[in-house]
């Protein structure tokens, strides 16, 4: 029988008031606590609203009890959930009222096999301010309340989410828990590590080691690990695969020790996909069960496009590693009460237009007419809002939430989600929105300094006895890949439906480009295949390399020799087109300059006629997307780049005809239908009911049953980190900083790219020799991402960007900084390391906005390993001056309109700051007096901005 548990119930609002929030609000579920009878007046009210209030014994299917989701354990359990948190049982009497019961259990009931649920109503808190609550904000208020045990959680922290609309603008911080966490392979290690290191730890004070475990269930998926070494082949994902265990195999191993030395934690082996499209598809749980309490999905990922599952109705967003691991161990994350903007969007996108462009519409509108209130999305599929949500860092938004309505019951059908599990909230959509930065415009050639003279060249070479040339803006890299459209049939089958008419009019890729499909799971190329549209695709070079991000991540692989050596010899700024969600300079590749985002089939459609001359979009340091004139200016009215797509040919056919990009673009209506008859659900059920099972490459990794981790002092991918090592029962308490240099001086937009180590080990770094003194040859370097588990080489590789711009080096670009007693130009951690040993505190002078991006752990950790004690900046981003907070590290901020350079500062003082020694004596947001050695005194404000943070 077809039977719905609606949470309109929990999360709608109703009206009535809340005066005081009694401590019969904040109490914790350990048992279902609501009788029949204490209960009756909520459900009778519920019941004249909402006639259909039963919930199917199918919902177990979205409990961890079921293989479907296995941690090791059944996290439900009172002892892997609850058992850590003080219960008061008389307050949890009182609050039995504030439960909510769908159904009540009789033998006609049990006949029907159905099974009933509890959850916590917002409307029996009885106060109007609920019925004004952004759909995001009251999953924050919902879990205040689950949790709310006056400890962790108190009843001032509800108040404050109830009465939102007055704290939001104050930026209020409030604890959240979230119900899950989710990793990558590149985030997940280094975590992994964390915890094994604690239990040595717990060890050597005394205590039982198997108390360290995730209290929250983790989901981890190896996703980040393969690289594109192998394209154009049929065999290509086998090949990759194989080069990618041979390279992996130490991480592999280890994570799959920790899969079974932990708790609750499910390990998705390699090769099943990106890490937010098999959250979307498979992980994404939308209603959790736990002895009959009933409660909304949350999530937050250690990747900033963990926002994509709000596009299914789970709250959801990014966070550092750091935050993550508080999180797995029952500690609330600290954040602050978001602000809500919004717009009003209603109908069907036209031919042409993917989710893709409707994310610049999307930035624009928040940045330039940002509305407080709610918008209609009715009329986006849930892949498009799934792709509009990925892209909420790069809008300045902390999400974008989509509750749950029809579109997402029908995706959960359609992903093989049992059809009981018909979970409903209500259609309003809303973004909680951080900060937003400025847009411009830039020239191609004026963006990247090209002389006049020097913008017609050509340079001419040979590819494999073929005659090639490269200019300024010629594409080398076109990459269908990542989380964000990769998930989207749309527009991964209209890529298909691009390449089979350019290939029926004989248009094909230029060879010496490289080209790539990376899906972001096994049911993207069924639906391929399915389609028949994977042939065509192979036709155009875009043949299947693996599962996984690639070049998105920087893991594009080496371009043919011939391609690197025309590009480094002639200066040539080359160019890649991807379907990606970001493209920083030096991150998809260091040797192309100009990376661009597109939609699939924009990807496709741009290797054969791209020649340059484009203009960039820039947002937040970062070109934000490239399109064609045609959907410019239907959407902006922005000429993207140099060719008229409406009125000038794309090239010449096999009949010797010019072919128009109309020729070759699909319209909705071919899309739709290939979808429909394409995308179907068995795909998604035959997918993922083995994905656990692994791969033979994976299930052959041989690993010991033990509860503490046998460290390898030989291994180069798994260290032992010195974060816990002498560690002592009472923290050793707040310090100040005396007499520290000036490691490295940044100006604006200094973001995680720059700090954290990524891409590939540059072979002059102080990286590559570490790994050389230890017999690992070039070839088998391997990325600074597939090292994050060994804290010698990310200590190494922090600042090593190739295109760092550090003041104290007078304009030179590079990973290089000034040792200031000698003078001496050094690697920054040569540089580090020389302070440290004589004993000497460094700090970081720094801009607006240090820390912006993606969110990484090492940008945190690896300054820490190299001896910095504070960084001054005239803004940070939320979550790495979060980051920064959890290693140790003291964030200071300017006053407005001071910094480095008004003050006068060059670099190379001593800088002092006065920081209270007693805890006591410190407050958030306080002000601290910084001097320096050549006399200047300066105020900043201390960047501990929650009395958690401080504890």
């Amino acid at each position: 029988m077809y039977c719905r548990a609606r949470f309109t119930s929990m999360l709608a609002s109703t009206t009535t008031t809340t005066a005081s929030l009694s401590p019969s609000m904040c109490s914790r579920v350990s048992s279902p606590i609501a009788s029949q009878s204490s209960a009756a007046s909520s459900v009778s009210f519920w019941n004249q609203k909402y006639r259909s209030l039963s919930f199917s014994s199918s919902l177990r299917s979205l409990r961890c009890s079921s293989p479907r989701w296995s941690h090791g354990v059944d996290w439900n359990s009172p002892g892997s959930l609850r058992a850590q948190v003080r219960i008061a049982v008389p307050v949890m009497e009182r609050f039995r009222r504030r439960i909510a019961t769908i159904g009540s259990v009789d033998k006609s009931s049990q006949a029907w096999g159905r099974e009933y649920g509890r959850f916590y109503s917002l409307p029996a808190l009885n106060d109007p301010r609920i019925d004004r609550l952004p759909y995001s904000i009251r999953i924050l208020l919902e879990s205040a309340i689950r949790n709310c045990d006056n400890f962790q959680v108190t009843k001032d922290d509800v108040e404050k989410i109830v009465d939102w609309e007055n704290t939001s603008p104050k930026q209020v911080e409030i604890p959240f828990k979230p119900a899950r966490v989710l990793l990558q392979d590149f985030t997940g290690v280094p975590a992994v590590v964390d915890l094994a290191s604690m239990r040595d730890a717990m060890e050597n004070l005394g205590n039982d080691p198997k108390k360290i475990n995730p209290l929250v269930p983790v989901d981890l998926v190896v996703d980040h690990s393969v690289q594109v070494d192998v394209a154009r082949s049929e065999n290509a994902v086998q090949a990759n695969m194989e080069l990618e265990f041979q390279r992996n195999r130490e991480r592999f191993a280890f994570l799959k020790w920790g899969s079974s030395a932990f708790h609750n934690m499910l390990v998705v082996p390699p090769g099943s996909g990106i890490v937010h499209q098999v959250n979307l598809e498979y992980l994404g749980r939308v209603v959790f069960n736990t002895d009959g309490i009933l409660y909304p999905d949350s999530v937050v990922g250690t990747d900033s496009h963990t926002t994509m599952i709000d596009g299914l109705g789970v709250a959801g967003w990014g966070v550092g590693g750091i935050e993550a691991e508080a999180a797995m161990l029952g500690q609330p994350m600290s954040m602050v009460l978001p602000g809500v903007v919004g717009f009003k969007l209603s109908g069907k996108l036209r031919d042409g237009v993917t989710a893709t462009d409707l994310v610049l519409t999307v930035t624009q509108m928040l940045r330039k007419h940002g509305v407080v209130g709610k918008f209609g999305m009715a009329e986006l599929s849930l892949a498009d809002r799934a792709t509009i949500a990925n892209m909420s860092p790069e809008y300045g938004a902390t999400m974008g939430f989509f509750p749950v309505d029809h579109v997402t019951l029908q995706y959960l059908k359609l992903t093989g989600r049992s059809d009981e599990t018909d979970s409903r909230l209500d259609t309003d959509s809303s973004f909680a929105v951080g900060s937003s930065q400025a847009s411009s415009l830039i020239s191609f050639h004026s963006g990247f300094a090209v002389p006049k003279e020097e913008q017609n060249k050509v340079a001419k070479f040979t590819f494999h006895g073929l005659p090639a040339e490269l200019k300024h803006g010629s594409v080398v890299i076109a990459a269908i890949t990542s989380c964000t459209n990769t998930s989207n049939p749309s527009v991964m089958l209209g890529a298909g439906l691009v390449a089979k008419k350019a290939c029926e009019l004989g248009l094909e890729v230029k060879p010496w480009i490289k080209t790539s499909l990376a899906p972001g799971s096994g049911v993207v190329t069924k639906y391929l295949l399915q389609s028949g549209l994977q042939k065509y695709l192979n036709q155009q070079g875009f043949h299947i390399v693996g599962y996984g991000c690639t070049t998105c991540i920087g893991n594009s692989g080496e371009l043919d020799e011939t391609v690197s050596s025309a590009i480094s010899d002639n200066d040539i700024i080359a160019a890649a087109v991807l379907s990606g969600n970001r493209n920083f300079e030096g991150r998809v590749h260091a040797i192309t300059r100009a990376n661009y985002l597109a939609s699939p089939p924009l990807v496709k459609n741009l290797c054969p006629c791209w020649h340059g001359n484009p203009v960039e979009y820039h947002s937040c340091n970062w070109s934000f997307k490239i399109r064609s004139c045609r959907f410019s200016l239907v959407l902006l009215g922005l000429l993207l780049v140099d060719i008229d797509f409406e009125k000038e040919p794309i090239g010449t056919g096999k009949d010797g005809k010019s072919v128009y990009f109309k020729d070759i673009w699909p319209s909705n209506e071919e899309i739709a239908q290939v979808v429909q008859s394409s995308v179907l659900p068995d795909m998604f059920k035959s997918t993922y009911a083995a994905i656990t099972k692994g791969n033979p490459m994976w299930n052959q990794l041989s690993v010991p049953a033990s509860t503490l981790y046998s460290w390898d002092p030989n291994s180069t991918y798994i260290h032992e980190p010195p974060y816990f090592k002498n560690m002592t029962v009472e923290p050793p308490g707040p310090h100040g900083v005396k007499d520290a240099y000036c490691l490295v001086n940044f100006g604006d937009s200094i973001t995680t790219d720059h700090i954290s180590p990524a891409g590939s080990i540059h072979k002059d770094s102080p990286a590559a020799k570490y790994l050389l003194e230890r017999g690992v040859n070039h070839k088998d370097f391997n990325s600074y991402g597939s090292r994050r588990g060994n804290d010698e080489v990310m200590a190494r590789g922090t600042f090593a960007n190739i295109r760092i711009v550090n003041k104290l080096l007078q304009g030179e670009v590079g990973p290089k900084t000034i040792h200031i007693p000698t003078g001496d130009k050094l690697h920054v951690y040569d540089a580090a390391m020389r302070y440290k040993t004589a004993g000497q505190d460094t700090i970081i002078l720094a801009g607006a906005e240090y820390g912006s991006g993606s969110s990484r752990d090492w940008a945190a950790k690896g300054p820490m390993l190299l001896g910095v004690k504070a960084v001054i900046a005239k803004s940070f981003e939320r979550i790495h001056r979060s980051n920064l907070v959890g290693m140790g590290i003291i964030p200071l901020c300017f006053k407005p309109g001071e910094d480095a350079d008004t003050l006068g500062l060059s670099g190379h003082e001593r800088y002092s700051i006065d920081l209270p020694s007693k805890i006591s004596e410190i407050r958030p947001g306080q002000d601290v007096t910084v001097t320096t050695d050549t006399g200047k005194s300066f105020t900043c404000t201390v960047r501990f901005d929650t009395e958690v943070e401080l504890a």
